[in-house]
């Protein structure tokens, strides 16, 4: 089976480009932000609830501690949120928070606002919106590869990736990290 499409900043630009001229436009760019910035699967996106990412004062919180029964492998793991991300989604929760009780999902569905998206039905919604925006190869996997690929790109050593991955084996994270033809061709260069 195909690795998921990691996503460079022009590509991630379309998709935001894609995302604000669509109906539901911050709920969408959060989820997507969200796999992206923070590295999320998709289930986890779509257990996520208001309580989970805002203080006590209405706040967005720094890190966001997934329990068990949200992850795929069932073990908790804390989720580190970039100021960029916190910013965006405060916008989110100042727009969408009204009266709903905190234990309410983050993401609504279409269909009913008081119930939130399976990890299914995210997983369809985040495919159509990378089809929209024109990338194919991309999936609702492809934020967490680009999130990844992009920090290893950038010297983050291994063992912080696979934290931030919630990943037990450095082996798995390096399954997610993407090495272009031109990365390659630097590389031989510095031998």
């Amino acid at each position: 089976m195909a690795q998921a499409r990691a996503l460079n900043a022009a590509e991630m630009e379309q998709v935001l480009t894609h995302v604000n001229a669509s109906r539901h436009a911050h709920r969408n760019r959060c989820f997507i932000l969200l796999t992206h910035l923070a590295g999320m699967r998709v289930g986890e996106v779509a257990s996520l609830r208001w309580v989970d990412v805002l203080t006590a004062d209405g706040h967005i919180k720094e890190e966001i501690r997934l329990l068990p029964e949200m992850t795929k492998g069932k073990h908790a793991r804390t989720v580190f949120i970039s100021t960029r991300l916190r910013e965006e989604l405060q916008r989110y929760a100042d727009i969408y928070r009204r009266s709903a009780p905190l234990e309410c999902p983050l993401f609504y569905s279409q269909k009913d606002a008081r119930k939130g998206f399976t990890a299914n039905s995210l997983t369809q919604t985040v495919a159509k919106i990378y089809r929209g925006a024109g990338l194919d190869g991309a999936t609702s996997h492809s934020g967490r590869r680009s999130f990844l690929t992009n920090l290893a790109n950038k010297g983050t050593a291994i063992h912080l990736l696979r934290t931030l991955a919630g990943h037990r084996s450095i082996s798995t994270t390096a399954t997610y990290l993407y090495s272009s033809p031109t990365q390659l061709k630097a590389a031989v260069e510095l031998a």
